[in-house]
């Protein structure tokens, strides 16, 4: 599971070059109200299990949270049910607000 964490500079690079990726939020939908990433989906981690077959299938997926810790377990629990392409944005939106997005929301 090397490969589990993304920087967030790689990830803007991939957005940038047009790639096709699932962008979820684990963050309550209190914290998505915030701020969020343009185009991602708010799947709050307490429902990533039940809502596994959404990610049967698709391409690259970057889940996010606040500092990266809740997206990091989904991601490997997605991983453990066998989609190898779940990805965790390292640090998180607070290291995506202060590294990419500076102007956004922060809490």
């Amino acid at each position: 599971m090397s490969d589990i964490q993304i920087a967030p500079s790689e990830l803007k690079q991939k957005l940038d070059m047009g790639e096709t990726l699932m962008i979820v939020d684990v963050r309550e939908p209190w914290e998505n109200q915030i701020c969020a990433i343009a185009g991602s989906k708010l799947v709050p981690l307490n429902t990533v299990a039940a809502n596994v077959k959404t990610f049967e299938g698709a391409g690259e997926i970057v889940m996010y949270c606040h500092h990266g810790m809740r997206s990091l377990n989904a991601a490997a629990f997605l991983r453990r049910q066998g989609i190898e392409n779940a990805r965790s944005l390292t640090g998180g939106i607070e290291r995506w607000a202060t590294e990419i997005e500076p102007g956004m929301a922060r809490y």
